[in-house]
């Protein structure tokens, strides 16, 4: 089992050579450092809030034009259901009509056909 004095200890000197090896290989001074961490922090929260917000944006427009479009919908259905009702109603008295002239087209061919086979005979 791992003497947890040493494991502490080792874990010490280790922080304290990366801590050493870090500092020394910085290519810039301690404060300019910190300054350069501070701006390029604040841009990451700017940029952070800005996506934060531009979304917020982008949902309440999707929420707004799904609204709009549901609502759109619902009134060409209803435009549509009336005016195949229009149609029906205009249509249903001359469909009687419309089939007897279709039977006559029909019965006309027939006659037709029966002639020129005659004749050709």
């Amino acid at each position: 089992m791992i003497n947890s004095k040493s494991l502490l200890i080792g874990m010490l000197a280790g922080g304290i050579v990366s801590a050493a090896a870090t500092l020394l290989s910085t290519p810039k001074a301690g404060k300019e450092l910190r300054t350069d961490v501070k701006v390029k922090s604040d841009k990451a929260v700017h940029y952070i809030n800005n996506l934060r917000t531009e979304g917020v944006d982008l949902k309440e427009q999707i929420t707004k034009t799904s609204k709009e479009g549901a609502a759109l919908i619902k009134d060409l259905s209803a435009d549509v259901k009336e005016s195949i009702e229009s149609w029906k109603k205009t249509v249903e008295p001359h469909q009687k009509n419309i089939q007897k002239y279709l039977t006559q087209i029909e019965e006309s061919l027939k006659e037709l056909e029966d002639k020129t086979k005659s004749q050709t005979e």
